[in-house]
């Protein structure tokens, strides 16, 4: 195992691929002072990103979060089969098998969702069969790299990009060079080394970057792929549990120059038409990169859904990227990483795999499962469900608990049994007088009423949607009920032991898990406004603020999130220019509480923020469009 001394940040995920023409996945902008990468499969510090409203400077390890997810599938898996009296391998044998029609050593017969498998005897339905296994074949183009020498220096930007050596019809390119040589390196006094090197693809081909470093060196790598506009494709940071190498892969749309950027941890360029543009050098050292430019093989399968099925597909063997397209056809939840662990145990969904998928159908037609990122035999499990709840009585009571009290916050990582502070403590914060905490409460769980109860039946999505929204205001403490779930309202990040603004016990496609625990903590959100305090909702408020108005609308909307994430949703893109009650925290939090175009809380033109459809968060590694209400709407049936 390599050790790491530069403090850094790693925030890109495991792999970044794409199946969709035309939809390519941008990888985060990098945050280079925070904490050590963790040892490769160790849990990181801090709290869970992936389930964490995250506060302004948090720099989580999210490369360690997914491959420490990575690591627990696979045994929760076992587990969860074991106590219903099973195991992987009986639950395989009891699949209907599914052969790939291509046949092994070609491609091209079922490359895109208008010209899949169609796979007619899977469904949720009679005499239909909920459990499959796809047995299929990856072939790709061959090519053979050659052997080419290192670019002169500088080559650390677009304009200054040396060739690979590898265009349309010249296959692939094996190239040794040294990171930290440049004008920019440590050596030089400078800010990051970088080496960029262009490639000439044809629409169809997939660009490829793979390093290879002495596994005992002190160079780690990073791998992004370039448009010739400077817009990031593809990125990757450590291909794998067992490695520090990078692998990228970008499958191009429109024929043209692009460019490969080998990086050193976590140093990376901020403007990738500048070679001096790096916030400081990372680690440096040798290594080569092998480039190519080919026809990548990808196969799909169509099955047919009807609304609220709950789907879940999980990949073994050569591939090591899955999705999911609906009925449109759109991309919907593409993955190069296994977090089905965040599922509560409940969960029946599969995983343990390469990579694992998850999507709710909110439309009743064929969808399309797609494989990709690799060469040779592959098997994938794919496995459909209805929600639970479907006839259950009572149906699923969310209660918000104002109260504080004791609460166990080891769940979310936290010091065990701790007592909360109850909500009460800091209205007055907000320079709300105590004799109007009443009316704050009201209008917060008139606002969680309208994101997570009216919103959706509005939609029509789901006419048998039921919710049940209880406080602890107004109601008898239900919690411990049968599908009960909890948000407590109330305490601090000391109290907790948890360094966040909310946080959920699990994500849940399909509300499998119907008796869970989300914390919404205040003292971020009390603490003194001021422009270094931007998750502060006091930072919002001046005399021409409704205060009881901004603080019931910002609270419902934090509230929401974490309960939109135990009625199964990961994250969204807080960059992207839509505005997601699921965005992920650290930044743009005057989107997520309302705020409006004067940038006070609480006056007219604040906006109505819900669910709907976004992009994942790309620190995360997900790719697709997240339909963030047709996710709950299914999840809470009659």
């Amino acid at each position: 195992m390599k050790r790491r001394s530069i403090a850094a940040a790693s925030v890109a995920a495991l792999g970044l691929a794409t199946l969709a023409p035309g939809v390519a996945q941008a990888a985060p902008e990098p945050a280079q002072a925070a904490t050590a990468k963790a040892a490769p499969g160790a849990k990181p510090k801090g709290p869970n990103p992936f389930l964490a409203e995250l506060p302004p400077g948090a720099q989580p390890d999210y490369l360690g979060w997914a491959k420490y997810l990575k690591t627990q599938a696979a045994a929760k898996t076992a587990a969860r089969l074991k106590s219903q009296g099973t195991s992987l391998a009986a639950k395989a044998a009891a699949a209907v098998v599914v052969d790939e029609d291509e046949p092994d050593g070609t491609s091209g017969s079922n490359e895109t969702p208008a010209d899949a498998q169609r796979v007619r005897n899977f469904g949720t339905g009679a005499k239909q069969n909920a459990a499959i296994r796809i047995l299929g074949q990856l072939d790709n183009e061959a090519v053979t790299p050659v052997t080419r020498a290192a670019n002169p220096e500088d080559d650390g930007s677009i304009p200054l990009a040396g060739p690979s050596g590898v265009g349309p019809a010249s296959g692939a390119a094996t190239i040794a060079a040294q990171i930290g040589d440049g004008p920019h390196g440590r050596a030089a006094g400078g800010t990051g080394d970088f080496d960029f090197y262009r490639v000439d693809a044809a629409a169809g081909q997939t660009i490829t970057a793979d390093t290879l470093t002495d596994p005992d060196g002190p160079l780690d790598t990073m791998v992004a792929i370039y448009a010739a506009d400077g817009t990031r494709v593809a990125f990757n940071d450590d291909q794998s549990l067992e490695t520090f190498d990078s692998f990228a892969t970008y499958r191009v749309t429109t024929a043209g120059a692009y460019y490969v950027a080998v990086e050193g941890w976590p140093s990376q360029p901020q403007d990738p038409f500048d070679s001096g543009s790096g916030l400081a050098p990372g680690t440096e050292g040798a290594y080569s990169v092998t480039i190519s430019a080919a026809v990548a093989d990808t196969d799909f399968y169509a099955i047919q859904l009807k609304p609220g099925d709950v789907l879940g597909a999980s990949v073994k063997g050569s591939a090591t990227y899955l999705t999911v397209y609906d009925t449109d056809p759109k991309e919907v939840h593409g993955s190069s990483q296994d977090a089905t662990s965040i599922y509560p145990p409940q969960s029946p969904l599969p995983g343990g795999g390469n990579a694992a998928t998850d999507h709710v159908a909110t439309k009743a037609g064929w969808h399309y499962v797609g494989v990709t990122s690799g060469s040779g035999a592959y098997d994938i499990t794919v496995e459909a469900y209805r929600p639970p709840l479907e006839g259950a009585k009572p149906t699923q009571t969310l209660f918000l608990d104002f109260d504080g009290g004791r609460v166990n916050t080891g769940i979310f990582g936290g010091t065990g049994n701790v007592t909360l502070s109850p909500f009460s403590a800091f209205v007055a914060k907000w320079g709300i007088p105590r004799a109007q905490e009443d009316e704050l409460i009201d209008g917060i769980v008139a606002e969680v009423t309208e994101n997570l109860k009216q919103d959706m039946i509005d939609s029509g999505l789901n006419k048998r949607f039921k919710l049940r929204i209880l406080n602890s205001k107004d109601h008898a403490d239900p919690w411990g009920q049968e599908n009960v779930s909890r948000i407590v309202v109330g305490g601090t990040i000391a109290e907790s032991g948890v360094p966040t603004i909310g946080i959920a016990q699990s994500i849940d496609p399909g509300n499998f898990g119907t008796e869970e625990t989300a914390l919404v903590l205040q003292d971020v959100l009390s603490e003194p406004g001021g422009e270094d305090t931007p998750a502060s909702l006091n930072t919002y408020l001046t005399p021409a603020s409704d205060r009881i108005a901004f603080v019931a609308q910002a609270e419902g909307n934090v509230i929401a999130h974490e309960a939109g994430h135990f009625f199964g949703n990961w994250h969204t893109d807080n960059a992207s220019p839509d505005v997601n009650l699921q965005d992920a925290g650290g930044a743009n939090f005057d989107a997520l509480f309302g705020v409006g175009p004067d940038g006070i809380g609480g006056t007219a033109d604040d906006t109505d923020v819900d669910f709907g459809l976004d992009r994942f968060s790309p620190a995360e590694g997900f790719i697709g469009t997240e339909d963030t209400l047709g996710r709950i709407a299914f999840g809470l049936t009659s």
